[in-house]
């Protein structure tokens, strides 16, 4: 692998190995210097066109323990402000010597033109409503993690889809490593193409919940949100929010996970997001050693 666009280019194998390599470098979190030489003198740029907070952290924690140079860019404060293009953003930090460059862009497609203008790796850190591979990575992780196994697992994930370019990696991913998807949305949520994706569609949450090992909520991204998508919050959380009672009627041993950053009390209640059935915080944690994995494929070890 030379760039990291999309779990679509990821075959069965390149998937596994940076699983295998994540639970490799996961050991280096316990240990009194959480450093390794591996990618000493090589510059990993932070370029972040959107706020984030536990993307961008991730990626410069990870980047840090493999003793690489760590530039956070963001376009607040910088030459974007003043009307550069992605297209020179990218060509100053190529001639700044940059050997690998973390995008997160409002713009569906962006990490694939970056990929093109630019001579080091390039890794999607979340493109408009396209793609967000390492965030499906670390929730693959965790689930293997938790529950010991990809193959057969049924996943479903609920909330907006429309605007989640989580739902998307995952969807591709999880296919390809065997697992079974389901997404569960108010039909206004769904984008028009879900027909073509490799999944089952539902409308009907607690139809699916006793059948589920893995539930993943989704955040309804208002900001993305022009037009009026459901009646009322409290409706929404009526009928698509994760409660107690619906808790209850998964399997014993399912998880419910939450790709961040959560709204209590609409997609997720309070008294789930602190169950120990929880893994929001097992994600951050996985998140870190996903990315060191990633930057070591791509940079440093094979």
């Amino acid at each position: 692998m030379r760039h990291l666009l999309s779990t679509g280019d990821l075959t069965l194998d390149e998937a596994t190995l940076i699983l295998d390599t994540a639970a490799e470098l996961a050991q280096v979190g316990d240990r009194s210097v959480k450093k390794l030489p591996t990618l000493r003198g090589r510059t990993v740029v932070n370029l972040f066109y959107e706020d984030s907070t536990r993307t961008r952290t991730s990626f410069e924690l990870a980047a840090k323990r493999l003793s690489a140079d760590v530039i956070n860019f963001s376009a607040k404060g910088s030459s974007v402000s003043k009307g550069e293009s992605l297209k020179d953003t990218a060509l100053t930090l190529q001639a700044m010597g940059a050997d690998a460059v973390v995008i997160r862009h409002s713009a569906s497609g962006a990490a694939h033109r970056l990929a093109n203008w630019v001579d080091g790796s390039v890794l999607n850190a979340g493109d408009g409503t396209h793609e967000h591979p390492t965030q499906a990575l670390l929730d693959a992780y965790t689930m293997r993690d938790r529950l010991g196994r990809l193959d057969g697992l049924r996943v479903a994930i609920v909330g907006d889809i429309l605007h989640s370019r989580v739902a998307r990696s995952n969807v591709l991913l999880l296919t390809t490593l065997g697992a079974h998807v389901t997404l569960v949305a108010p039909p206004t949520l769904l984008p028009v193409s879900v027909h073509t994706w490799t999944c089952e569609v539902s409308y009907d949450l607690d139809d699916v919940l006793p059948k589920s090992d893995v539930v993943m909520m989704l955040r309804v991204q208002a900001e993305r949100m022009r037009d009026s998508f459901f009646p009322s919050v409290r409706e929404y959380s009526r009928n698509y929010g994760l409660d107690g009672e619906r808790l209850a009627r998964m399997p014993e041993n399912a998880i419910v996970m939450h790709p961040g950053p959560m709204v209590r009390g609409m997609e997720i209640a309070a008294e789930v997001a602190d169950s120990p059935r929880c893994t929001v915080t097992e994600q951050v944690a996985n998140g870190v050693s996903l990315r060191m994995a990633v930057l070591y494929l791509l940079l440093g070890g094979s």
